[in-house]
């Protein structure tokens, strides 16, 4: 008993040693706790520094190493075409050059051959001349003929005129206007008169084998009182004097074909039949039948094919934008035009037809 009332006596004591204990395991436990942590985050930060720098090392090799690919394949490339350049840039001097000793051995053997040239116009001058020889005799020979052919035609116009003015010719009993007794001799007309022939209007009597009589026509008996596409026989007879009108544009409205309404002429569907026709018109002036979805994928794994003129190494062509013969004074070396050396060409062209013709007459 006297013990647990020793216990009891010193149990506040033990409490407020127990509580004080737990607290400084408590603080002392935290300090630890923290000190680990401490460490682990150290720790892991040069465990993920040293990830960081190998991932870094071999980033770098690997760009290194793609970077000098491409390097020496862009140097390739460049050198490629430094080469092509230089290539044609040689072959254009190698060009040029022929260019200028052909040039120059042509011009001095054929356009600038004193001798050869000189031969030439004088060959060309001989030429010209015996051309325009032949050409003043074919038109001295032209206008004899246009003398001889306009005095034949007044001759004709006198032998005409004197023929119809045949009723003027002197009689025994009565002289004429041309033949007057106060004068010496007759007058040329008085003679002309005399050998001219009296002007007589003979009617022809050949009957046409199509001439149809007025009165068949009117009562239908004849096989040609309907009109038909053949021209009308002439009908031999005067004309009636008064507003009548002519035998033909009676016949033609009595019997003109008959004019269908516009409800007979037409069908009942003339409507749909026009649209038909306007799907159908629309169908074949259509290029592309594929209609066009913007929002589908129909289109997608199709492979585009780029058209020609567009796709085309020399750029595209200009077909229906403008003339292929257009001038382009911007491209122009020099604004003098070309000069022709042999002027004589264009005279020999221009009269050649009448040389031919004259040497074919001479």
């Amino acid at each position: 008993m006297a013990t647990l009332a020793r216990l009891q006596a010193r149990s506040t004591f033990v409490a407020q040693q127990y509580y004080y204990r737990n607290s400084v395991v408590d603080v002392f436990r935290k300090k630890e706790y923290d000190a680990a942590v401490k460490i682990q985050s150290w720790f892991r930060g040069c465990q993920v520094r040293a990830y960081i720098r190998y991932l870094h090392r071999v980033a770098t090799v690997i760009q290194k190493w793609w970077r000098g690919y491409s390097g020496r394949e862009e140097y390739r490339l460049l050198v490629k075409f430094a080469s092509c350049a230089m290539k044609m840039n040689f072959y254009n001097a190698m060009a040029v050059r022929i260019q200028r000793r052909w040039r120059g051995y042509r011009i001095r053997k054929y356009c600038f051959n004193y001798f050869y040239l000189k031969e030439y116009l004088r060959a060309v001058s001989e030429t010209n001349d015996a051309i325009r020889e032949a050409l003043e005799e074919f038109a001295e020979m032209k206008e004899r003929e246009e003398k001889k052919a306009d005095l034949e035609r007044e001759e004709k116009e006198r032998d005409s005129q004197a023929r119809k003015m045949h009723y003027l010719l002197s009689t025994k009993q009565i002289p004429g206007i041309y033949n007057s007794p106060f004068r010496k001799d007759p007058d040329p007309w008085e003679l002309r008169l005399q050998k001219a022939k009296p002007l007589t209007s003979q009617r022809s009597k050949v009957k046409d084998k199509h001439w149809v009589s007025p009165n068949s026509w009117l009562e239908c008996t004849s096989a040609r009182s309907f009109p038909r596409s053949e021209v009308l026989p002439p009908i031999d007879r005067k004309q009636c004097q008064g507003p009548f009108r002519d035998i033909t544009e009676v016949l033609e409205q009595r019997y003109k074909p008959l004019e269908p309404t516009l409800r007979v002429a037409e069908p009942i569907n003339e409507l749909n039949v026009a649209r038909e026709e306007f799907r159908r018109q629309e169908w074949m002036r259509n290029v592309n039948d594929n209609m066009f979805l913007p929002f589908s994928t129909y289109h997608k794994n199709k492979k585009y094919t780029p058209l020609m003129h567009s796709s085309s190494k020399y750029g595209p062509n200009s077909y229906g934008s403008r003339h292929f013969r257009d001038e382009n004074p911007k491209k122009w070396i020099c604004d003098k035009d070309f000069q022709t050396v042999l002027p004589s060409f264009d005279l020999f062209s221009k009269y050649g037809k009448l040389y031919s013709k004259a040497g074919q007459i001479i």
